[in-house]
């Protein structure tokens, strides 16, 4: 298992999560000099992520309901000493989200002990159009820079 290498496993339906997760890539591949991956877990539902010391997994919500694969993934797996974070896409309050989903999935895997958690802002589209956008691409590069500084704070 590599210290800088990373591995981003996202649920997405409408495209926000994903754009989120090539962000929060972008700046820990050119900034911080990582390695990392990108998976799409609605394409691959079981990732190998044994080379992986950084697992950083993003879902949505839509309808109230957290994607189902995002949920699965983060109930199910045995991140064994990974450094786990995870970051939702919504258009509801960070408080409500982390209560309402979050700390449900926590209490479902007891072993799952992320290091972050994060909402980024979401997008809400009616017939394939764009009724609300509250995306903040800027924010999540902000906030992958502080999680960057985590991730990083073991490595010898």
């Amino acid at each position: 298992m590599s210290e800088n290498r990373t591995l981003i496993v996202y649920a997405t339906h409408g495209g926000t999560t994903e754009d989120y997760a090539k962000a929060i890539a972008s700046v820990l591949t050119n900034e911080f000099k990582m390695q990392v991956e990108l998976i799409n877990l609605r394409i691959d539902h079981n990732p190998n992520f044994k080379p992986y010391r950084n697992i950083i997994i993003g879902t949505g919500i839509q309808k109230f309901r957290i994607y189902k694969e995002g949920v699965e993934f983060l109930e199910k797996t045995d991140f064994e000493d990974r450094k786990v974070v995870i970051f939702l896409s919504a258009l509801m309050p960070r408080d409500h989200i982390i209560e309402k989903y979050i700390d449900k999935i926590l209490q479902k895997n007891t072993k799952l002990k992320p290091i972050a958690v994060e909402v980024l802002g979401g997008r809400m589209k009616v017939l394939g159009r764009t009724v609300t956008d509250k995306t903040d691409i800027e924010k999540s590069k902000e906030w992958t820079r502080k999680i960057a500084e985590q991730l990083q704070a073991s490595w010898v």
